[in-house]
């Protein structure tokens, strides 16, 4: 199944990853490396996927939200993410542009992926990223959003839709750039402590 050429870059691939992501092609020639060490078959599976997220968050539980990301990333639906995939992956939530991001973030909650967001979609989301936020953690968040119930609800209140109502892809953006706050409730905002535990473990 393609052996002979999995240990090289195609020249395409590199450049459409060099224009669509931040990375160098150095940093493109490494990442593929690393990615065929570790998938061998050149795709990662969910549940890799899985235990390379868990690793970042050891004191959490981000099965759940592992596989909604992964779910976002898996454009064609197979099961697994080729390297085109996970780059991009890695790209988009570490640093993509605002508009790429919160494109990403639709197709997070979007979870039947049928263009729209329903009340339910958006707890389940947030569900699963309160399984990552510690105990402790939680304690501190304010009143009106410390339940995945109540900052959905806040969530939902701010696009002021009925209860059964839908939210369109365009809405969801504009909804979000017009208010930052709302930026803040709906994405898991932990990168900032990941790059702090990865420094501590070098030292």
């Amino acid at each position: 199944m393609g052996n002979a050429k999995s240990g090289a870059l195609s020249k395409d691939l590199l450049e459409d990853l060099k224009m669509n992501t931040k990375y160098s092609e150095e940093q493109l020639y490494v990442w593929y490396q690393k990615f065929l060490n570790e998938c061998p078959t050149g795709r990662i599976s969910r549940e890799q996927f899985e235990s390379i997220y868990a690793s970042f968050f050891p004191d959490a539980d981000p099965k759940a939200y592992a596989q909604h990301v992964f779910r976002s990333f898996d454009s064609d639906s197979d099961g697994t993410l080729d390297f085109k995939e996970y780059i991009v992956a890695l790209h988009l939530t570490s640093s993509g542009k605002t508009v790429e991001k919160l494109e990403w973030a639709f197709a997070l909650y979007d979870v039947d992926r049928n263009g729209t967001i329903s009340k339910n979609e958006i707890h389940e989301i947030v569900k699963s990223i309160f399984n990552m936020i510690s105990k402790d953690d939680q304690k501190n968040l304010p009143d009106d959003e410390n339940t995945p119930e109540k900052r959905t609800d806040k969530i939902w209140d701010f696009f002021g839709k009925k209860e059964n109502g839908k939210i369109t892809e365009g809405e969801f953006i504009q909804g979000v750039m017009d208010n930052k706050n709302i930026l803040r409730l709906i994405q898991f905002d932990e990168p900032q402590k990941v790059q702090e535990r990865l420094k501590e473990k070098k030292q």
